[in-house]
């Protein structure tokens, strides 16, 4: 097999290209996403958690289908595939610009977009991972990065979009964003590797048969996965992170516009984090090849410690604050624990791990932002908030008023 080194050229270069605007164009969207949250929850009179549904059901499709991506990409090819998912991305958005109520919403933007999303991440991410080999934990930091420029730049542009064209012609020009998916998906050169069955002299017809069935199954879903007892503890790992990894960045900006900051400051927060997150991914890439386990670990109980210091925020200095530190600790959570992934299981069965991690994380990354949006009760400025409003009459002066309470 080739070897290509990151910073020696080789047409390594294009395959971290493409990897970079993967993960902006998913995930760094996902992230992007919550400036939509706030003109989503005025026009359709929702609740924070039936908005949260969005992201959550793209999130957990993504996870979910991630063996069959990994699975059509061992069958078909990678570029294939990759290019399959940038056009259900694009035809997702696109029809969720003209959804007429939120379920709508769920099928497009959630669903068909998580589809999209499912057939491009995994198997760019495989592809990087057999392209790079010594400096492999650098190159999935560079890559990773493309989640925090993109959302740097999303952040202020999609709310620009949203002032100009509102939030039904800013989705339609996301979901031509979106297209280049496509394009992402033409860089993925395959390299050529042969599989070998190895057979004694001995061996009858039937065995041979048997051999190649097996062989023909694992390349495409290696279920001998499941008796990997350090995979399936990091996949429970996977789980748990995922209940969290989303939540703070999907509600980060309508919490910010709850406490009365504007529309501009408060998505220039995802912006302030997108910033240290790329910082977090490239140097603690950089060190990811020491002591992955101390490290993932000293680094999940940093990042939770932030998350629960969050509702002490509240001026504007103080969530600019956080945002910082919630940036750095998230970018050093992710660069760690996708290299650790290719050290757990090896980079000749990464891509079927991959899918298989996805695929048990998708719980976490389903529940994560609804389970949130449950405990995010404030009223946004201006908008209708997830409070029911009823009329009451006092008996005494016989005066009627209105209070809202949860139900």
């Amino acid at each position: 097999r080739p070897r290509y080194d990151p910073l020696d050229g080789g047409y390594a270069r294009f395959i971290l290209l493409s990897c970079f605007l993967v993960f902006g164009l998913t995930y760094g969207v996902i992230k992007a996403f919550g400036v939509f949250y706030v003109e989503i929850h005025r026009h359709f009179e929702t609740t924070a958690t039936g908005t949260s549904w969005i992201t959550s059901i793209a999130v957990a499709t993504l996870h979910f289908l991630a063996p069959v991506a990994s699975a059509l990409s061992a069958r078909y090819s990678h570029r294939s595939v990759v290019i399959m998912g940038g056009l259900m991305c694009c035809v997702g958005v696109v029809f969720g610009s003209f959804a007429r109520n939120l379920n709508e919403l769920y099928l497009t933007v959630g669903f068909l977009n998580g589809c999209g999303y499912a057939m491009t991440w995994p198997p760019t991410v495989t592809m990087l991972g057999l392209y790079f080999e010594k400096r492999r934990p650098v190159a999935n930091a560079l890559a990773s990065s493309g989640e925090c420029v993109l959302t740097f730049v999303l952040t202020p542009l999609l709310q620009l979009l949203i002032d100009s064209y509102s939030w039904r012609g800013a989705l339609l020009i996301l979901g031509g964003l979106q297209l280049n998916l496509c394009v992402c998906g033409m860089l993925l050169r395959p390299l050529k590797a042969t599989r070998y069955v190895i057979l004694s002299d001995g061996s009858d017809h039937g065995t041979i048969k048997r051999a190649e069935l097996r062989t023909k199954i694992l390349r495409y879903v290696d279920y001998t996965l499941i008796t990997n007892a350090k995979f399936m503890v990091y996949s429970m790992f996977g789980v748990f992170a995922a209940l969290g990894f989303f939540a703070p960045g999907l509600f980060l900006i309508p919490y910010a516009r709850s406490k009365g900051i504007e529309e501009y400051q408060a998505a220039a927060l995802m912006s302030i984090s997108a910033v240290l997150d790329l910082f977090g991914r490239v140097f603690f890439g950089w060190l990811a090849n020491l002591r992955l386990v101390e490290m993932l670990t000293a680094t999940m109980i940093l990042l939770g410690t932030v998350v629960l210091l969050c509702p002490l925020a509240s001026s504007y200095l103080e969530l600019a604050a956080f945002s910082a530190a919630y940036g750095l600790m998230y970018g050093a959570a992710v660069a760690i624990h996708i290299t650790m992934l290719a050290e757990i299981v090896g980079v000749n069965r990464l891509g079927s791990a991959l899918g298989f991690f996805l695929l048990i994380r998708s719980s976490g990354g389903l529940l994560g932002p609804p389970i949130a949006g449950e405990f995010f009760f404030t009223p946004l400025n201006g908008v209708s908030s997830p409070l029911t409003f009823h009329s009451v009459t006092c008996d005494i002066c016989l005066d009627s008023y209105t209070v809202s309470y949860r139900t």
